[in-house]
């Protein structure tokens, strides 16, 4: 994983089986930054309170009402693109 400002917003990035998934950078909790999570399997796993988050959907995995923003990303020329619209 790793954190990524791309027009300052805060993104984290991850890799998981050969996929990309991007999404917000801050825990949904207490805006920790979740780039200093750890990722098992799918789940990122907030650094503060271990809350953990399905980096496919952006879920909370106890509340599905809760989660955070995820975005379109690929691999393109050596790049990595995130869609910010």
């Amino acid at each position: 994983m790793t954190a990524v400002y791309p027009l300052g917003l805060n993104i984290v990035l991850a890799r998981v089986d050969g996929a990309l998934y991007a999404l917000a950078g801050a825990c949904a909790h207490m805006g920790c930054p979740l780039y200093m999570g750890t990722l098992d399997g799918f789940s990122l796993v907030c650094p503060c309170h271990d809350w953990r988050f399905d980096i496919r959907t952006g879920r909370f995995r106890a509340s599905h009402e809760l989660g955070l923003r995820t975005y379109p990303v690929k691999a393109e020329n050596g790049k990595i693109l995130v869609n910010l619209a």
